[in-house]
């Protein structure tokens, strides 16, 4: 899945860097605790809290406890009554004689009453509890237990807590995952969408595998009326237990392994939100209201749809039956055989051919009013669909997915499966794109461009559509076997976004782009509530929590670090072999490890090296010592936030390296491993400098001792060019970071930029912009408005001649347009008098031609920017962004509206944004983050935060990462004492749910971050700006 916010990687400008990708799936359904009958011994494995817990005698626990999913029957259930009253009556008999006890008194005078000896007294006890005990034993050990043959094991450990199904009936399951006692092979789905009452009607009839003997199919269900369930043509009732989205049939004796048909009957609503089957609306040109009905499963709604078996692991095949007016069509994941008229008011019946095997999170189907054009190659039809006012702007996105699909079955040596691939641009639609297999759905910002667009526009539609195009190999053919293993998916259709890009569309520049994700990656990575590439998760917030930076770039990163470390092809002949082994299948990480180690010719252990990188967290900091030829070498995890101590985790380390002798070429670099806490290089022969991380091809930071840093510091004095622009961004990005972590002065810092007044490439040039604009924004945060001011001097200084040799004319460069974009909208920010009255020009151009004047793609936002903190630029702004069909220019119109530094415009914009009336819901996390990157709004929009609360995760669930956005935007900058408090407390009194969300330990940890920092280099700056 490629998430909304990739539309924002090239927007944000230089100043501050977009949020990254991130999957923005809703899910909501999972907010409260199980209820449980009573707790056994051995604690659960997750919390149960104690309002939850409905107690119940003891002598029901010995029911409850131990029993399996095949364990209980309708004797068991008499027997659990029978337990029920025989406890009461054991409680009552008890309590009635304790009682009697304490109310005896004696009857005759003083000292005379005849009590019972001690002795007496104990031996009755003894007998007592002699003779209980074996009437427990003997009326709740099962008979089989004093046969020969004994008691068959039960399938489930001892310490099983059954929850309570909506019937009051204990649920015969107790856990999230489902079992594996039940496989589905094939789904029947009809279904008929009403779309003026925005309701659904379902049949699902499902062939399900019996591969052990059991008395209960579990699956899932989420919102639905369920109106019959039959199993073979028999009716059966069923047990549904909300918290965990499961239903339950039981029968009465043990199913015998083989296939059956199993068949449900439902009533729905259409999703109001972004998830499951849900209902989505646009105004055309015309000014009419449209309709249309979507899914979005990814990853755990297709439960909403129709019940099944909603794990990736349980693959099937699909037929889909749409019913619809006949004013729509219907799309799905396959073609469609034939349309049949119902002779209904109208309707029509459309059936699409049996689907390849697949994951439930892969279904898709759509009704609307869309057009289409549509092109073959490959043995397949690519399409592109969108509404009727925008059907001209599809050309450019079939174009580039019928290049990368050749481009892909030619690498994969694989050919794409399916007959037919559509690619749809969905109105409102809040991920950023969605890989369904031959339905790949888009925001029409991520989709569609005009026939003018430049190559900087373009150049996001091809990423994304690179990155849904690899999903249909690495995601659908071949699937992980639960989200644990999420990078696999996200981690490589990620890097073969990037790496094809580079491939088949050169011109695009992509490598600065991967460049700077690469940074965003470690960023996030350095922080202590980061989480391994492979970790154990388990409720869906966990699930959905692992689309993530972690999951998506720095996945790709160790997959570019590993192809950079194998040679002659190794890495490209291993992802073909895991893709044979696994087609239709799914995996796990060692999967892919050993198909990679298979066809290494080198004495690497792909594996070996590669689990350090996916089962630790975070990333290792390298420092280079140099004494003559003798390097000294040494690792420690890099964690910015120490509090909780250092840990003793160890990778293996690619280390590669260039010096002064040869610095430049791909053919200069060497190789070093480095496995263990410290080791030793010995070099050839004397050098001036060493450059460890080649191009930033490794996931790590290196730090050098100060003859390292002042060696590299002056070769670039001395000739800017000595070194590839990645590893000079790469040096800028790790001093900022070392800064951070203590390990440098900010003097140095300070005296690394010197040289930058000499740099002209691109990628040290934003990397350098971006990260003096965070400091600028901390202390402007902090209305220390004597610093604030001097770091705009500062910036001005240093990139002042630059800025003013800047152009206003078309660029083609998609580099140079990077560029410009970073350096005028810094300088228009900073309120540069040329800037500003340049882009107050270009304005005015554009409204005296009646908005048709083609400002420069890469200077849109700058100019809407400047003209948007006047009355009558924000109002021209808003009219335009209401009427136009452009997608990519909207977006440049909205968030000039949301840069306004008018308070009144600041609570109207985050109003109309979460409400949906004028601005779409799914652009609230792209206002909120915009409104928080200036003084004027960034209180506004955490106090709008905090008191919509409840409404925000209405429509974007905890963990998704729509919540992920907006609890960064709103926290990220701040850095004091007060401000961390605040934080700590909102999201403490939200209970667990609010404070146990990796993205709130993230902002708290960020808080402390920005506080130290300022601490430790407040007079350095106060210094030496």
């Amino acid at each position: 899945m490629e998430s909304a916010n990739h539309l924002n990687q090239q927007e944000y400008g230089a100043i501050e860097r977009a949020p990254l990708p991130r999957n923005m799936i809703e899910n909501s359904m999972f907010e409260e605790e199980p209820d449980v009958v009573d707790l056994a011994k051995e604690s659960p494995s997750y919390h149960i809290d104690s309002d939850d817990v409905t107690y119940e005698p003891r002598s029901s626990r010995l029911l409850v406890r131990g029993l399996g999913e095949n364990d209980m029957d309708e004797d068991e259930e008499d027997y659990e009554s029978s337990a029920r009253l025989l406890g009461m009556s054991f409680m009552n008999r008890s309590s009635s004689q304790r009682s009697a006890a304490s109310s005896y008194t004696c009857q005759q005078p003083s000292r005379s009453c005849s009590t019972l000896s001690t002795k007496t007294t104990a031996v009755g006890v003894l007998i007592l509890v002699l003779v209980v005990s074996m009437f427990m034993v003997i009326y709740f050990v099962p008979s089989c237990t004093f046969t020969k043959k004994g008691c068959q094991k039960s399938n489930s450990s001892m310490g099983s807590i059954y929850p309570i199904s909506t019937s009051g009936e204990l649920f015969p399951w107790t856990d999230l995952r489902l079992p594996l006692s039940v496989h589905p092979v094939h789904y029947n789905i009809s279904l008929h969408p009403d779309l003026n009452s925005m309701t659904f009607q379902g049949n699902v009839s499902i062939v399900v595998k019996v591969l052990h003997e059991t008395k209960n199919i579990i699956l899932h269900s989420s919102d639905m009326n369920i109106i019959k369930v039959t199993f073979e043509d028999k009716e059966y009732r069923f047990l549904e237990y909300k918290p965990w989205q499961q239903i339950a049939i039981k029968f009465p004796e043990d199913l015998k392994k083989g296939q059956y048909v199993l068949k449900i009957s439902y009533k729905a609503n259409l999703s109001n939100s972004y998830d499951g089957f849900y209902n989505s609306s646009y105004v055309d040109t015309a000014g009419t209201k449209r309709v249309l009905a979507a899914t979005q499963f990814e990853p755990l709604a297709a439960r909403k749809a129709f019940p099944c078996f909603d794990e990736p692991a349980f693959k099937s095949t699909f037929v889909v039956k749409m019913t619809r007016d006949a004013k729509y069509i219907s799309l799905s994941n396959m073609p469609k055989i034939k349309t049949t008229d119902l002779n209904e008011n109208g309707l029509q019946e459309d059936e699409f051919e049996s689907s390849v095997k697949m994951s439930t999170y892969l279904v898709a189907f759509i009704v609307a009013e869309f057009s289409s054009h549509s092109k073959n190659v490959s043995k397949t039809t690519v399409s592109v669909y969108a509404v009727p006012d925008k059907k001209d702007q599809v050309h450019y996105a079939l174009e580039t997915a019928c290049k990368l699909l050749v481009f892909y079955n030619r690498f994969f040596e694989i050919d794409y499966p399916l007959s037919k691939l559509d690619l749809v641009a969905i109105p409102d639609f809040l991920a950023g794109a969605m890989e369904n297999w031959g339905l790949i759905t888009f925001r029409e910002t991520t989709l569609l461009v005009g026939n003018q667009s430049s190559p900087f526009d373009k150049q996001l539609v091809t990423s994304v559509i690179a990155h849904e195009l690899a999903h249909q190999w690495f995601g659908n053919l071949v699937t992980m076997r639960w989200w644990n293993d999420l990078w696999l998916n996200e981690g490589f259709a990620t890097y073969m976004q990037y790496m094809s890009i580079e491939n088949v569309f050169s011109n695009l520049d992509i490598d600065i782009e991967f460049l700077n994700v690469r940074f965003k990656a470690l960023a996030k990575d350095a922080l202590n509530s980061s989480h391994p590439v492979s970790a154990f998760v388990s409720t869906p917030e966990q699930v959905e929590e692992m689309f993530d930076s972690v999951s998506y770039e720095k996945g790709a990163s160790i997959l570019l670090m590993l192809n950079a470390t194998l040679r002659d092809g190794e890495f490209r002949k291993g992802v073909i072999e895991y893709l044979q082994n696994y087609n239709l299948s799914n995996t796990e990480s060692k999967d892919l490890w050993n198909s990679l180690s298979q066809v290494s010719k080198q004495s690497l252990n792909v594996s070996e090296m590669m689990n350090t990188w996916t089962v630790h967290k975070g990333f290792p900091l390298v420092t280079v010592k140099r004494s003559g030829t003798q390097v000294t070498l040494s690792q420690e995890h890099f964690l910015l936030n120490a509090e909780n101590g250092t840990d003793d985790s160890l990778w293996h380390i690619p280390l590669t390296y260039v010096n002064d002798s040869c610095s430049v070429l791909r053919s200069c670099k060497q190789v070093f491993h480095l496995k263990d806490k410290a080791d030793s290089l010995q070099l050839p022969g004397q050098v001036k400098w060493l450059k460890f991380n080649f191009r930033s091809d490794g996931f790590y930071i290196v730090h050098y001792d100060e003859q390292g840093w002042s060696d590299l510091i002056s070769a670039l004095k001395v000739d800017v060019n000595v070194l590839p622009s990645e590893d000079k961004a790469a040096l800028i990005n790790n001093i900022f970071a070392l800064s951070r972590l203590g390990k440098v002065s900010f003097r140095q810092v300070l005296n690394l930029m010197e040289y930058i007044r000499n740099e002209t490439e691109t990628a040290p040039l934003t990397e350098a912009l971006s990260q003096l604009g965070q400091i600028y924004r901390l202390l402007d945060k902090r209305s220390d408005l004597n610093l604030a001011s001097r770091m705009t001097t500062y910036i001005k200084d240093h990139f002042g001649s630059l800025m003013e040799s800047q152009s206003y004319e078309v660029e083609t460069s998609v580099s140079k347009m990077t560029l410009r974009s970073a350096l005028l909208e810094t300088a228009c920010a900073l309120k540069g008098p040329n800037c500003t009255t340049q882009a107050r020009h270009l304005f005015d151009q554009w409204l005296a031609s009646n908005k048709t004047l083609q400002i420069p793609s890469d200077l849109m936002r700058t100019v809407f920017k400047v003209a948007a903190q006047t009355d009558e630029g924000w109002s021209e702004l808003l009219d335009s962004y209401k009427h136009s069909i452009y997608d990519t220019e909207k977006r440049k119109m909205l968030e000039a509206l949301a840069s306004t530094q008018d308070v009144r415009k600041i609570i109207w914009i985050l109003q109309k944004s979460l409400d949906g009336s004028e601005i779409q819901n799914q652009e609230f996390p792209l206002v909120i983050h915009t409104v928080c990157r200036d003084f004027a709004g960034y209180l506004y929009a955490w106090d709008f935060m905090k008191e919509n609360w409840e409404k925000i995760t209405q429509k974007f669930p905890v963990g998704s990462f729509a919540i992920q956005s907006i609890i960064t935007s709103t926290t990220s900058q701040f850095s004091t004492k007060t401000h961390l408090t605040e934080v700590q407390n909102f999201f403490s009194s939200l209970g667990a749910k609010g404070s146990q969300m990796r993205i709130v330990q993230e902002a708290i940890e960020t808080i402390k971050q920005n506080m130290r920092w300022m601490e430790k280099n407040l007079k350095t700056l106060q210094i030496w700006l």
